[in-house]
């Protein structure tokens, strides 16, 4: 089984979460490539038998690229095993860390026109010491009217490695 993994980050988690995966279908026995979203461009998506899209959330939105990208793609992908998650520090919140319940799933489902096989979304990491002044100012004023943590010396993981180890294993098995 050929499985191609795609990914799109800003500050490198959602990379670390698509290499997890990754790993889980290798033990699998599957032979898998993990590519970010600008090297799929590349790709024929036709030669692979599952496709995997994990995206990341900056300011409430997923990168334009990767609307682009599954909207033009959508009928291949479509006709492939394939799943989609997003990695959010909203999915912290247990009322929001569903695809069901998840605003920047629904959203993404509601502007693209890939309608993905299997959903997860993961929480994210805030790295104040790695950002910049102007994206550790917002993040921070976010956190604050959202009651996430505001030490702009912390770092602060979310992501529930668990659950990240559920999805992979249930995806390599499709």
């Amino acid at each position: 089984m050929q499985t191609l993994i795609i990914y799109s980050t800003i500050d490198g988690q959602t990379l670390e979460i698509c290499r997890k995966i990754k790993a889980f279908a290798e033990r699998a026995g599957e032979k898998v490539s993990l590519f970010s979203l600008e090297q799929a461009e590349a790709i024929n998506l036709a030669d692979v038998d599952k496709v995997l899209i994990g995206a990341s959330i900056r300011y409430g939105k997923h990168r334009p690229e990767l609307y682009q990208f599954v909207n033009r793609n959508h009928a291949v992908l479509s006709a492939k095993v394939n799943g989609f998650f997003t990695v959010n520090v909203v999915a912290r919140k247990p009322l929001k860390n569903t695809p069901e319940t998840n605003p920047y799933m629904q959203k993404f489902l509601k502007l693209s026109l890939w309608q993905p096989q299997h959903l997860a979304v993961f929480a994210g990491k805030i790295d104040y010491p790695k950002y910049g002044l102007f994206d550790r100012t917002m993040i921070c004023f976010i956190m604050w009217m959202t009651k996430g943590p505001t030490d702009l010396k912390g770092t602060f993981e979310f992501t529930d490695w668990a659950k990240v180890e559920a999805f992979g294993t249930h995806f390599s098995k499709l």
